[in-house]
């Protein structure tokens, strides 16, 4: 897809530009007086918590921000594999695909030993990140991924949507409440900041909240939570611009360093014509703001034809600019509870995204890590909401994600020395010199966590049965379920498995059977099916209320090696009768591909089978083997209700 031919233009990229407008701000509404959930902000973290729980009709959401409107320019472009497998649990990804630039290639450029004054290219190769996902890392406006969240949210059962022009005064938690689950401990006071609204205030109680309001976040100050780190002293510059010019890997991924002018990134953008520039910048006082430079965005531009030498840019327009010195911090903690608390004490506010983790953005990593932290959150908040899971679960977040942002701070620090020079003019040559070289091998190392796709969770019970990891090895217990392709055996369609979990809240249970026939009553297989489907202490008898459909909780699905298997040969367990008419479901069945085995693909044991179980946010929670009946029902045992 190409568009901003003529100018950039924010917006639904589906819409000509001539007719694309920017998304206009909405009505404002009154606040609701009481919610289960509050939200406060919408970044990525927060519309990510705000469509997941959208999800569920008897859960009562609101989402609060200080903008007017919508996101109209991006700030966190870059969009990464595992991104885009979230966006595919919400049924987005398919837009997300078509209108991303796919990063395919990287360049890296030095000073050319023949001629220092000038830049020439070292190297070209392929992103280290190709192959970790059936996706693709890619840049998209921020914007946009918003506008798809926000539609989710409107168009589900709930018709959620933000309010806007809202400033958070004030949020206080009524220690005496926060062990009640019914209770509604959080008292939030909001200020109009919109000139209709006449600084109006309002006033919020909720049962949890969540802070998704950025790196100088309210809801974080107000739970006395510090964050802990460094503040940069290193300034860059960014810039989205249209332009000329003659350097020839511009719409390819670039890290070029000049020999005394510093370091510029480019990263191509969607449509074909848009480019980011992250430009390089002088070094600033410890107590100092970057904006204190007073730089314009004119200053970035002549500032990056001096690295560029001796290709030329000609910028026609920059649709946006910012000057940013973002230092590596981190939360002590990720909710209101004291730290070392006990898991089975409550937490009823949480933090997450740039409000628990701030960092440089250059390596694409503030919104893939913060849009997955209420992935994490939002379901286990809505299954103790609905009374389904103990509310311990809701301290795993803290114990899962806190690890993830140590592990991107540290990686951003890396990668901050890495590029960060100390540019000197004249005929000086104290300046540090980049190693590309260092920052290519920094990529290749950090391409599974830059991604998103090899992220672990620590051992728990919710993360456990590492004994049996060898049935599996390419299914790693605590990372996400590694989509790979199967067919379907009713009616022969290629299925990625993967996108079969659905961010509905749902556990999956993934059978892959041996070596024996499934259709016979011997084989572990059937066993298995039947014992989930009829054995008192199943947990899916357990755990599915009465009248609901049998995968309302607990959605079974079973793959086979054996290619001519007929679905009435099989278990009635495997093909239920679902909904008010009792239709049959023929798609919870599949059998491994010749040519694409799933089987190799995982190194699944292809004598003894095994089964995984896939938690509603797509990492893998545990690995069975076949016949370990009362391990399946002890693992859900240990935190259903």
């Amino acid at each position: 897809m190409q568009f901003h031919l003529n100018g950039f233009k924010p917006g639904n990229y589906q819409v000509p530009d001539a007719a694309r407008k920017a998304y206009p701000n909405p009505p404002i509404k009154d606040l609701p007086q009481e919610v289960d959930v509050l939200i406060v902000g919408t970044g990525p973290a927060g519309l990510t918590m705000a469509r997941q729980m959208s999800e569920f009709s008897d859960i009562k959401t609101c989402i609060v921000d200080m903008a007017p409107g919508p996101l109209l320019f991006g700030r966190a472009d870059g969009i990464s594999c595992r991104t885009i497998e979230i966006m595919e649990a919400f049924n987005s990804s398919e837009m997300v695909v078509k209108e991303t630039y796919h990063l395919k290639q990287n360049t890296f450029w030095e000073p050319d030993a023949a001629n220092p004054e000038n830049i020439k290219r070292t190297e070209k190769i392929t992103d280290a990140r190709a192959g970790l996902s059936e996706f693709t890392h890619g840049i998209v406006n921020q914007a946009r991924l918003h506008e798809l969240l926000i539609d989710g949210m409107a168009n589900s059962i709930t018709n959620l949507h933000p309010h806007y022009s809202r400033e958070l005064v004030d949020m206080q938690i009524d220690e005496s409440l926060t062990q009640n689950l019914e209770a509604h401990p959080i008292t939030a006071t909001f200020k109009r900041v919109d000139d209709a609204g006449n600084a109006k205030t309002e006033t919020v109680k909720a049962r949890f909240a969540v802070g998704s309001d950025g790196g100088r976040s309210r809801v974080r100050k107000s739970l006395n939570i510090s964050l802990e780190g460094d503040t940069a002293n290193k300034a860059w510059g960014v810039m989205d611009i249209l332009l000329n010019t003659d350097f020839p890997d511009i719409r390819v991924k670039s890290f070029i360093q000049s020999k005394d002018h510093g370091a510029v990134m480019t990263i191509p953008r969607e449509g074909g014509y848009l480019c980011r520039f992250y430009v390089e910048l002088d070094m600033i006082d410890k107590d100092s703001r970057a904006t204190d430079l007073k730089l314009t965005e004119h200053n970035l531009i002549a500032k990056a034809q001096k690295i560029f030498h001796p290709y030329t840019l000609d910028v026609k327009e920059v649709a946006w600019w910012s000057i940013y010195s973002v230092g590596q911090r981190l939360a002590e903690r990720f909710d209101d509870r004291p730290t070392g608390s006990a898991d089975n004490i409550i937490p009823r506010a949480f933090v997450s995204g740039d409000a628990c983790h701030t960092h440089s953005p250059k390596g694409g990593w503030g919104l893939n890590t913060s849009l997955p932290d209420t992935f994490n959150l939002g379901w286990k908040m809505a299954a103790v909401l609905q009374g389904k899971s103990d509310p311990k679960l809701l301290s795993t977040y803290g114990t899962e994600r806190r690890k993830v942002a140590q592990q991107l701070i540290n990686a951003d620090k890396e990668l901050s020395k890495l590029v960060a020079t100390r540019p000197t003019t004249g005929d000086h040559s104290d300046g540090a010199k980049v190693d590309t070289a260092k920052i290519e091998a920094f990529m290749k190392r950090q391409s599974g966590f830059v991604s998103g796709t090899s992220i672990e969770y620590f051992p728990s019970y919710i993360c456990t049965g590492q004994e049996n990891q060898h049935l599996a090895p390419g299914y790693k217990i605590g990372q996400r379920f590694h989509s790979a392709e199967a067919t379907r055996v009713a009616d022969g369609r290629s299925q990625h498995l993967g996108h079969l979990v659905k961010a509905d809240g749902r556990w999956r249970i993934f059978v892959f059977g041996g070596a024996e026939d499934p259709t016979k009553t011997s084989s572990s297989a059937y066993k298995l099916i039947d014992f989930l489907a009829n054995d008192a202490s199943s947990p899916i008898l357990k755990y599915t209320p009465k009248g609901a459909d049998i995968d309302a909780v607990i959605d079974t699905y079973a793959v086979f090696q054996q290619q001519d298997l007929s679905m009435h040969d099989l278990h009635g367990y495997l093909w239920p009768a679902k909904g008010k008419y009792e239709l049959r479901d023929y798609e919870k069945v599949f059998h491994a591909q010749t040519g694409n085995d799933i089987y190799d693909l995982r190194g699944i044991d292809r004598n003894q089978g095994c089964v995984v179980i896939v938690r509603p946010d797509q990492h893998i929670a545990s690995i069975l083997p076949v016949a370990a009946h009362a391990d399946l029902s002890n693992f859900f045992d240990e935190f259903m209700i």
